[in-house]
């Protein structure tokens, strides 16, 4: 049988103390990379450009995309 973990949430909302909070693109700032449709790799996106592909605009980096 298989032992039950039981987790409370602590009053600062918080239930995981081994897990951290945020984003791993946080540290970049809002809206600095993006992801790749065709790789699927998160780039800058100054170096990258915007292809329109089934009438929607679609992040592709320089590497997939060469100038």
């Amino acid at each position: 049988m298989s032992k039950d973990d039981i987790t409370k949430i602590s009053g600062d909302g918080l239930r995981y103390k081994s897990k951290e909070g945020g984003s791993p693109f946080a540290a970049s700032g809002t809206g600095a990379s993006m992801s790749c449709y065709k790789c699927g790799l998160h780039k800058p996106r100054a170096l990258g450009s915007f292809k329109r592909v089934l009438n929607q605009s679609m992040f592709m980096c320089a590497d997939c995309k060469p100038a």
